[in-house]
């Protein structure tokens, strides 16, 4: 437990320490590419302290001065699958992001997609005999909830407190300098596969980098494409990626709540694959000009050319309707839906004042699928774009860059976690985290 509490505090420490040097790194770890932002932050921003319990404090304070992406090689469901692989991409990332801006960076935050992750709320109430709440009571409420056996091999990776309550005054988010005789808070916990992040850690010191933090895509890519009302009166953020489809809902401008889909755009790429007998390069394009879900009596007369991998375009050269790739797409589509509805369910959506859902990442873009995700979700449903941050390239501004903008903002202003606060040795939580956290005793 102790080791968790001092190395990500000693990860949150670093990323102030770049910050104040000007510059720091963000790096989205995705299955069909690797981005690579580089931030500067101007001194006379404040520099990324929350506004009391996570609220984001003025302007982001940081530009964008270098972007770049890579095709993703080595990663399967958002975890790194082979190493070396995924070194090279990250180095090529990395280096070309640091040519556009001119400067070397060392320090990286990171975010991934797989994991396997689940989400838990933990209470924790205290007695505070009248007095004004100070820190201390914080932290004492916050060690006072008692953590789940999150089982063996997995790991900590988000802890917020995201509702305090004072007496019965609920839905406080900053109870500090009022009074009161009791003090209680909600937890939100996120554990994930402990070997997924040891992979991310070592891999990003091979690439000579030190890793500032860490965090869930479905967590950056919620907070990048959520407006602001949709994360205070609660939504859902669907980012549909590559290998992976993350879940996230927002409730009060923070997440209560991430799970995942292993099942992605690549899914939908390798069915036209097979479907199409064409190479997977040439799926890809084909679903990119072509793709859709939802078919209409003009798409029968639409016909697509392709040709096979001999090379010998005349011998190949086969033509197909819209039709039919719309019959081949729309089933995977469907499918990734269904997942995602059942882990809406599960979650107990329905039950929040707002059931918006937006879509995000990559895998979005396919035409039509705003209407097909509404039939099959219930609920209203808008395509979601990550806000606009100063120095973006044009090319980073589409769905596809939702987590990495996400991370941009969280460098900046990040979201207050249980290990921001002074915990007394004596009132650690009830059951020890050591186990929960041995990847960081090793790696710090």
């Amino acid at each position: 437990m102790i080791e968790l509490y001092e190395s990500q505090r000693a990860m949150r420490n670093m990323r102030r320490a770049a910050m104040q040097r000007g510059v720091i790194a963000i790096l989205d770890v995705g299955s069909s590419k690797i981005a690579c932002l580089v931030l500067r932050f101007d001194g006379s921003e404040t520099l990324g302290e929350s506004n009391g319990m996570g609220a984001m404090a003025g302007q982001a304070g940081f530009r964008v001065i270098g972007a770049a992406t890579t095709r993703s090689r080595g990663v399967r469901f958002g975890e790194i699958d082979t190493m070396a692989e995924t070194e090279r991409a990250i180095r090529t990332a990395v280096q070309a992001a640091q040519k556009m801006a001119n400067i070397r960076v060392d320090h990286v935050i990171a975010c991934f997609a797989g994991g396997d992750p689940r989400s838990y709320g933990l209470v924790g109430e205290v007695g505070i005999d009248g007095h004004v709440v100070t820190e201390e009571d914080v932290s004492r409420v916050l060690s006072a909830c008692d953590v789940p056996e999150i089982g063996m091999g997995r790991e900590v990776l988000h802890a917020q407190p995201v509702n305090f309550a004072l007496d019965h005054r609920s839905g406080l988010s900053d109870p500090r300098g009022q009074m009161g005789a009791r003090l209680a808070t909600d937890m939100h916990l996120l554990s994930v596969d402990g070997t997924v992040i040891q992979n991310i850690v070592h891999c990003v010191r091979r690439c000579d980098l030190e890793l500032a933090g860490i965090y869930s895509s479905a967590y950056a890519a919620g907070y990048a494409a959520l407006v602001e009302d949709e994360q205070e009166l609660g939504a859902a953020c669907i980012d549909m990626g590559g290998g992976t489809t993350s879940v996230s809902i927002f409730i009060k401008k923070h997440m209560i709540y991430a799970d995942a889909v292993r099942l992605g755009g690549d899914h939908v790429t390798s069915d036209i694959s097979m479907g199409l007998q064409v190479p997977m390069t040439m799926a890809e394009r084909i679903k990119t000009f072509y793709g859709g879900v939802v078919a209409t009596g003009v798409d029968d007369r639409e016909m697509i050319d392709i040709g096979g991998d001999t090379g010998d375009w005349e011998h190949d050269r086969r033509a197909v309707s819209r039709t039919e790739l719309i019959g081949i797409m729309r089933p995977r589509v469907e499918e990734i839906l269904e997942e995602v509805r059942a882990k809406l369910d599960a979650a107990g959506f329905d039950h929040l004042p707002s059931q918006q859902i937006v879509l995000t990442g990559g895998a979005s873009q396919i035409p039509g699928l705003d209407g097909l995700a509404s039939r099959i979700l219930g609920q209203q449903v808008r395509l979601g774009r990550p806000v606009r941050v100063q120095g973006l390239p044009q090319a980073a501004v589409g769905p596809g860059f939702s987590s990495a903008v996400g991370l941009s903002l969280f460098a900046a202003h990040p979201q207050d976690e249980w290990w921001d606060f002074e915990l007394p040795v004596d009132r650690y939580p009830a059951r020890s985290l050591k186990r929960v956290m041995r990847w960081f005793r090793d790696n710090w």
